[in-house]
């Protein structure tokens, strides 16, 4: 059988129960003294003094366990006026408790004082600077995150997330953006090696379906054109046109590149400053923004968002976590290093320990209050006598005890003045 706990229920009982029976048991044996000497003593000089000290302690033992009881109920029942003081006072206790509270605990500076004591900063950046604490608060944090996403709603965070997009996209215009874009482009010849990609890929391409262009110049070519010509006339345009797409891929300055190059600088100019195709950028933009599909696109951005989410914070080697905790880490270890940083914590803790102290006090307390007031009464003298029981008990112990030095000390008086 594995031991009591110290401070359970079952062994804070067992301590009221011995304490009860000492206590009991003395002023029994001082009554039992007194009815001794008293019935029996005869007239002896000692007999007198030990009848003294013995009614004496018989006295303060009864009036301690009076005290003691009147606090939880009744003595012997009997309803006594100003007994069983915690039932009856059980919610007017509870209002004195918590205004004691508020008044003495819950104030600023009690609060502030207490905060800049602890030295609450400089203990949580040790803290957090060793790696096994940074990896608990950085499963805390995921865990959170990912309760917190579960306890939104998919459809408002959806709304949400559109909202932003659509504002967003609203306050851009689309042609002077792309000709930006454009002009940033084709500056400094940054475009050149797109081009000459490109050119050399669809002259790749041409050279690979080469066979699949002649079926299509076949099907749309006069069915009075023999095959050969169709096929000399083909050939000669394929040829024609690879070999002008080797030239400009090869040739940067090459006149039908340059005119290309020409062209983009001028529609860029045009995207930039034309408000024709102003109106025409924001018509199409307002068209894709109209489209279902944008709201498809942010719904799966959202799922797949937490369904990232949820995967990393389980997993404590994801980057995610990983993060976390070299952040964490390197944020203790700032608190401890960085006196400007750690004042400026502990700045923002003291303030907001004395916002709280300010604003909530009467909410705490009314807190506490109302939690008494809800407890059965008897159960909380029941509980109290538990909690304060033994040393309540000592107190009775206390009583019989000085009541007999009392007794003792008035005979001896009373005996030497007589």
């Amino acid at each position: 059988m594995s031991p009591v706990p110290p401070n359970s229920e079952q062994s804070r009982r067992r301590q009221l129960a011995v304490t009860k029976r000492r206590a009991t048991g003395l002023l029994a044996f001082v009554t039992l003294v007194f009815l001794v000497t008293a019935v029996w003593g005869g007239d002896a000089t000692w007999v007198g003094y030990l009848e003294a000290t013995a009614a004496a302690s018989m006295v303060g033992g009864l009036a301690d366990w009076f005290a003691v009881t009147a606090l939880f109920r009744h003595p012997l029942g009997l309803p006594i006026p100003h007994t069983a003081i915690v039932v009856e006072r059980k919610d007017q206790f509870g209002a004195t408790l918590a205004a004691f509270m508020r008044e003495s605990f819950l104030t600023r500076e009690v609060l502030v004082e207490r905060v800049r004591a602890a030295g609450i900063v400089g203990r949580l950046g040790g803290w957090l600077s060793k790696e096994e604490n940074a990896a608990r608060v950085a499963a805390e944090v995921a865990g959170a995150a990912v309760a917190g996403a579960d306890l939104l709603r998919d459809d408002d965070v959806h709304r949400v997330i559109e909202d932003l997009v659509r504002e967003r996209v609203e306050t851009v215009l689309v042609a002077p953006l792309a000709g930006r874009a454009l002009r940033f482009f084709t500056q400094d010849g940054r475009h050149d090696e797109v081009l000459d990609a490109a050119f050399g890929g669809l002259d790749r391409y041409l050279g690979a379906h080469a066979q699949e262009l002649r079926s299509q110049l076949g099907a749309r070519s006069p069915w009075w054109l023999p095959g050969a010509v169709e096929d000399r006339i083909f050939d000669r345009l394929l040829d024609g046109a690879r070999a002008v797409l080797q030239e400009m891929a090869a040739d940067r300055n090459h006149e039908l590149r340059r005119q290309f190059d020409a062209r983009l600088r001028l529609l860029a100019a045009e995207l930039e400053t034309s408000v024709d195709l102003r109106e025409r950028g924001e018509r199409l933009k307002h068209d894709l923004l109209s489209q279902p599909q944008v709201r498809e696109w942010v719904a799966s951005l959202w799922a797949d968002a937490k369904v990232q989410l949820r995967t990393q914070a389980c997993d404590p080697e994801s980057q995610l976590r990983r993060q976390l905790v070299s952040g964490i880490a390197a944020g203790g270890r700032r608190l401890q290093d960085d006196p400007e940083l750690a004042a400026t914590v502990q700045t923002a803790v003291e303030r907001g320990v004395g916002y709280l102290a300010d604003h909530f006090d009467g909410d705490i307390a009314a807190f506490i209050s109302g939690t008494i007031a809800r407890w059965d009464a008897d159960e909380t003298a029941s509980r109290l006598e538990l909690l304060l029981g033994p040393d309540l008990q000592y107190v009775r112990i206390n009583g019989t005890v000085v009541g007999a030095v009392a007794g003792l000390a008035l005979h001896t008086v009373s005996a030497a003045l007589s």
